[in-house]
């Protein structure tokens, strides 16, 4: 990484239907809690537009809930309903625009506060169109397109998980039947936006209680549980790792994104401590923050097609002007992702 050369992968541009970006780097969502209320102010839309000015290809924002009683568990996470939260998002992506960026906003739902088995099917429908009128909302203020988290253990994915979906009826079942729920959420949204609006959606096999989990256990599963969500209307995955360097599964060196884009053939975004000399989970468990990071490993995979997108979390948290840095060639200037940056976070 010691001239702009070596990253030239990442400064390509990348188009999807209506979504056009000027390079391949995507702003991960990233939970920050300062939106008192529940609404978005202006120093959240500065917070982004700043990532908008310094390069950023694609931000999607921090989880922004759904309008369901169970939908947050958190202070100060942004609502995605209500005039006064979505005034606050208009405001956000006026912002973006202006500075030149492409924005969209991560849908949430954080999850059932027991297991999903305790929800009707009733609820669930409600659910299901509460993600759709967000949707149409983020279409009629402009977002660039929307992302729906299916990661991590919230909602989506604790309908994924055999350890949270228990349930009996058709909403249960094999890991492919696990999926009913994604794809109705998935297929309320498209009918919402029309045809030519992005629709990202973020899977994971790890959860946030447990490191280790796995949905599939091979290449053959993944392709299995994958079917359902494509067929709903899914034009980007956003795969997330601990570590983009890890395989997948064994007898081959693609990682999660790598092997979601072979087996669907849609674009996908990859992450994972890009950027970071640790894993992420290391800042949470020792409070040590991490080191900048070489993107050597990241880039061949990159340039060999294995994803199309890449996205940065904490480092660009730190460092509004990551990526502008990383394409000037000006590593040393990145500022490291420590306890000392985050108390000084803009």
């Amino acid at each position: 990484m010691s001239n702009t050369q070596t990253v030239q992968a990442l400064f390509r541009p990348f188009t999807l239907g209506t979504l056009s970006l000027s390079n391949r780097t995507v702003m991960a969502p990233m939970t920050r809690q300062k939106s008192p209320n529940g609404v978005p102010g202006p120093d959240v839309a500065a917070y982004y537009r700043r990532r908008a000015e310094n390069g950023v290809g694609l931000i999607v924002t921090e989880g922004t809930v759904i309008n369901h009683a169970d939908s947050s568990n958190q202070k100060d996470v942004p609502f995605f309903y209500g005039e006064a939260a979505l005034n606050g998002w208009a405001n956000v992506v006026s912002e973006v625009h202006a500075a030149g960026g492409k924005i969209v906003p991560q849908i949430w739902h954080m999850g059932a506060r027991g297991n999903v088995n305790e929800y009707s099917e009733e609820e669930i429908a409600g659910i299901v169109q509460e993600f759709a009128k967000a949707a149409a909302e983020a279409k009629r203020l402009g977002f660039d397109g929307i992302e729906l988290h299916g990661a991590h253990g919230y909602l989506i994915d604790q309908f994924f998980w055999e350890k949270t979906n228990q349930r009996t009826d058709r909403y249960g079942g094999s890991f492919v039947d696990r999926t009913t729920f994604a794809a109705e959420v998935v297929k309320a949204c498209r009918e919402a936006v029309g045809p030519d609006f992005p629709i990202i959606l973020r899977i994971s096999q790890w959860k946030g209680i447990d490191y280790s989990a796995k949905l599939v256990q091979s290449a053959e599963e993944l392709k299995q549980f994958l079917a359902p969500l494509v067929e709903a209307g899914v034009d980007i995955f956003h795969c997330s790792t601990r570590r983009f360097w890890e395989p997948e599964f064994e007898g081959s060196e693609l990682n999660f994104a790598g092997w979601v884009k072979q087996l669907t053939g849609k674009p996908t975004i990859m992450v994972g401590s890009v950027g970071l000399e640790g894993d992420v989970s290391t800042f949470f468990s020792t409070g040590s923050g991490s080191g900048n990071a070489s993107l050597d490993g990241l880039i061949p995979k990159l340039e060999n097609q294995e994803f199309d997108l890449v996205a940065i979390g904490r480092a660009l948290l730190a460092d509004p002007a990551w990526v502008k840095k990383i394409s000037e060639g000006r590593v040393e200037e990145l500022i490291p992702f420590t306890p000392e940056a985050l108390q000084t976070l803009h």
